[in-house]
């Protein structure tokens, strides 16, 4: 995408950003162990710039996960949930494609249709008037994306979701 990234967890390098992208790999109570030792859960939750939060990403910026029973960012005033499978074929960890739904933000600019994306998660943060600016659904209707003012999050992985992760990414940078 002609983007030079930098890979940090200097708060100086933060702060000075043009955007931030918080991604996810991870489980949520060792990765916030992780920032609150180091500050960064404060700084993150200050920037003012673009934030892009990916999966585990997303949840740590909600108020408290249930991974763990951990206590996450707040950012977002969301309870993140697991999964819990109704019948044989719902397996957990989701993996794999599916499509996002009612889209309604500056980062799915141009999406006229419900598109497909990929997922890899175990907990999901549910449906919020608020907060949610996509949907999905496995096992349950759940926020495939949120935003709330300069944070932007996305349950999925854009990187991994071909071009129409590549056009999310395209707009955030743009933003």
């Amino acid at each position: 995408m002609g983007i030079e990234p930098i890979l940090t967890d200097s708060a100086e390098e933060l702060r000075k950003a043009d955007k931030v992208i918080f991604p996810g790999q991870g489980e949520a109570n060792t990765t916030m162990k992780y920032l609150r030792e180091r500050g960064l859960d404060a700084v993150i939750s200050s920037l003012t710039q673009p934030v892009l939060g990916i999966c585990i990403g997303m949840q740590l910026m909600c108020r408290h996960s249930e991974e763990y029973d951990t206590d996450c960012m707040g950012i977002f005033d969301i309870d993140v949930k697991r999964f819990v499978p109704t019948q044989h074929a719902e397996k957990v960890p989701q993996m794999g494609w599916n499509t996002i739904e009612d889209c309604k933000s500056p980062i799915f600019k141009g999406f006229e249709k419900p598109e497909f994306v990929y997922f890899i998660h175990s907990f999901y943060a549910p449906y919020s008037p608020s907060f949610t600016i996509a949907t999905t659904n496995y096992i349950q209707p759940y926020s495939a994306a949120l935003h709330k003012d300069n944070f932007y999050a996305t349950q999925f992985h854009p990187e991994k979701s071909g071009s129409v992760g590549e056009r999310i990414l395209k707009n955030f940078f743009e933003l």
